[in-house]
């Protein structure tokens, strides 16, 4: 089976990493398209994968990413129509249901982010819609069940390929020393980032005075913050990082919400939140269930009463929901792209 896959962000390298591995080990042909985005190109050469780069990021402004949107629909469609596929699955591309569509394919839509706008866009034109069961409430309370095609999988985005990574639950049990808070911030070019670029500055300076501090920066704008003489002495990563390099070293994460803050944090590490906008449903049940902390407006003795805490090294809960997320993914992407013809 041909099986088109569109990575349009960097979280979606670590989802799609143990899906791709299993379907090329069972013969099925991959092809994967990329969007110049974040560290979305550079994670893809971590991975030795072969990929075709097509746009990049339009940015904040709005008028530019109406005509970015359909450019980049109609280079997907061409590009795919010489070597079509036989389903398509993404985890926030909204491009690929509507290239699905035009191309006559199944397509399976992943999401976990309730506020994005574009999702209405994707739930219409998709074939299946997949979201978290934690978005069960919000997709009855929009009427989405009434609207689209919806099924729900179990536990979070993140437990669905930490569950494939062998032995990820013990590592940090094993490791002797975590002596670096590791920080990262959220994307200042998005659309949807409301706060200030600069407010957790004093509090990472002042954290730099007594402890190790690591910048996980999400792009050159923010490296080039962070190497300024006010920021001397606080360590700046100049390319992206494993998830296990930072399990290795990691005594606090400190994250502005996404993929990388629920990693962590699922992963047993004293984690923080400090997002600025409206919280996804999946962060709320992390931290109601008290596997994250979260404050908009932190404080260094929130950071340091953090440290004290003793955490779970692992949620074993979401693991097992984790592994069954994955099994029903890759079913469905073999039921729809068998059976197509009955889908569309």
């Amino acid at each position: 089976m041909k099986i088109w896959i569109d990575l349009t962000n960097s979280p979606h390298i670590n989802f799609f990493k143990p899906f791709i591995k299993k379907w090329k080990e069972e013969g099925h042909e991959v092809t994967i398209t990329a969007r110049n985005l974040a560290n979305t190109i550079e994670l893809i050469n971590q991975n030795v994968w072969e990929y075709h780069e097509i746009g990049s990021h339009a940015g904040k402004n709005k008028i530019r990413k109406l005509f970015y949107f359909p450019m980049r629909v109609l280079s997907l469609y061409t590009f795919l129509k010489k070597n079509k596929p036989e389903i398509g699955i993404s985890h926030s591309s909204f491009y690929s249901p509507i290239v699905c569509k035009l191309l006559n394919i199944p397509s399976i839509y992943l999401n976990d982010n309730e506020h994005a706008k574009g999702n209405y866009l994707a739930f219409k034109f998709a074939t299946l819609n997949m979201l978290p069961e934690f978005l069960s409430a919000k997709a009855k309370q929009l009427k989405w069940l009434d609207k689209y095609n919806v099924e729900f999988y179990t536990g979070i985005k993140e437990g669905i390929y930490l569950s494939q990574i062998e032995g990820i639950q013990q590592q940090k049990n094993h490791e002797k020393v975590h002596t670096k808070i590791f920080i990262r911030l959220e994307p200042w070019s998005a659309e949807y980032y409301k706060g200030n670029s600069d407010f957790m500055d004093p509090i990472i300076q002042k954290l730099n005075m007594k402890y190790d501090v690591v910048i996980l920066p999400r792009s050159v704008e923010q490296i080039e913050h962070f190497k300024t003489n006010k920021f001397k002495g606080v360590q700046v990563s100049l390319k992206p990082m494993k998830l296990e390099d930072i399990l290795k070293e990691c005594f606090v994460f400190i994250g502005a919400g996404g993929s990388m803050t629920r990693e962590l944090a699922f992963l047993g590490v004293p984690t923080l939140s400090v997002y600025q906008g409206d919280l996804l449903s999946v962060d709320k049940h992390l931290i109601n269930t008290g596997i994250m902390k979260y404050s908009s407006n932190p404080k260094i003795e929130d950071i340091e009463n953090l440290m004290k805490k003793q955490y779970p090294k692992n949620n074993i809960i979401l693991f097992k929901k984790g592994a069954k997320a994955f099994e029903f993914i890759d079913n469905k992407i073999k039921e729809l792209g068998i059976n197509k013809k009955k889908y569309l």
